[in-house]
């Protein structure tokens, strides 16, 4: 039978990246009932990478206003050739850390098949590219800047997004502010998403 444990460790003394300091060790023990039959020790580095992502949409009559997935009650909505979800693009953009480009690259606006799409459709499909350059999620920490009442429905926001990147919910933050009446967000003329996120190979 065999045995494995596995750990990560944070040391200081990696000359590169200092968010490439952190080693996993993986050590297997091959046992043969009492006798110790063989011992296997992989170390390597974990990469570790910070992303940011920024995104803003005007807001305009006549249109449905979409925030972490989750449609808002509102007397208007985010105007932009998807569904606008201002929230969900942010996060995008944070994901695409690993020199990834940016959302407008893998979904541009100039594309019909994205005409009026659920953003959650772009949100899985970043997740995807990243998963297939080797990164999984650690967390990720966000901000909605809105004249707009948005706390009451963080809660499904989260659920909602959690669901589609397939990560538990105590991953993902998100939290509402205003600008106290200053700027376009103040204004109520547009709303504004900040997002940062960890993501490891």
């Amino acid at each position: 039978s065999v045995f494995q444990l596995d750990a990560a460790y944070l040391v200081s003394t990696v000359p590169q990246n200092p968010l490439d300091q952190t080693l996993r060790f993986s050590l297997s023990f091959d046992m043969d009932g009492q006798e110790l039959v063989q011992v296997k020790l992989k170390v390597e580095v974990m990469k570790v990478r910070v992303g940011f992502g920024y995104d803003v949409h005007a807001l305009v009559p006549e249109r449905d206003l979409w925030l972490g997935g989750v449609k808002i009650e509102h007397t208007m909505g985010l105007q932009g050739h998807s569904d606008a979800d201002v929230l969900i693009h942010a996060i995008c953009d944070a994901l695409l850390a690993q020199q990834m480009r940016d959302i407008g690259y893998h979904f541009p606006d100039t594309a019909g098949e994205y005409k009026d799409i659920d953003s959650k459709i772009l949100l899985f499909d970043t997740m995807e590219l990243l998963r297939d350059a080797g990164y999984t999620l650690g967390n990720i920490d966000a901000t909605v800047a809105a004249d707009v009442e948005t706390e009451s429905n963080i809660p499904e926001m989260k659920r909602v997004m959690a669901d589609v990147l397939q990560v538990d919910v105590e991953d993902i933050s998100i939290k509402a502010t205003t600008t106290e009446k200053l700027g376009f967000t103040g204004r109520q003329e547009g709303i504004a998403a900040y997002a940062t996120v960890l993501i490891q190979k």
